[in-house]
């Protein structure tokens, strides 16, 4: 089963875990959605930098820290996602926090290891 994903800290760095994840979700027929602060690409992916809306979000994985979280909460919420992966040094216990109170599954996990052993 697929599972759409957003990807928030996207990155067209190969060195970026933000981008290795994007790729990795590619191999396994997620369809992904990188979303950054500048512009790029990702294989043949466009960095999403305007924050539009994207319909029928699964998972949204986390790539920035919580420091720079609060700018993302309202664009977070509108994707109405089912799970968020706070990837490590992403984790925040405020969104969490908020996301469980709307119901939205919270898991402090690495989107590459969850991939790699097939609980993603």
């Amino acid at each position: 089963m697929t599972k759409p994903t957003v990807v928030i800290g996207a990155s067209n760095n190969p060195e970026r875990y933000a981008y290795k994840a994007s790729i990795a979700l590619q191999k396994h027929n997620h369809p992904v959605f990188p979303v950054g602060i500048r512009e790029g690409k990702i294989n043949d992916l466009e960095i999403i930098t305007n924050k539009n809306k994207i319909d029928n979000i699964d998972t949204i994985t986390m790539y920035v820290g919580a420091a720079n979280q609060p700018a993302w909460y309202d664009y977070i919420f509108s994707l109405e996602p089912k799970r968020i992966i706070f990837n490590p040094g992403a984790e925040n216990p405020e969104l969490e926090n908020m996301a469980s109170a709307k119901g939205i599954e919270c898991i402090e996990a690495c989107t590459l290891v969850m991939l790699s052993i097939g609980n993603y």
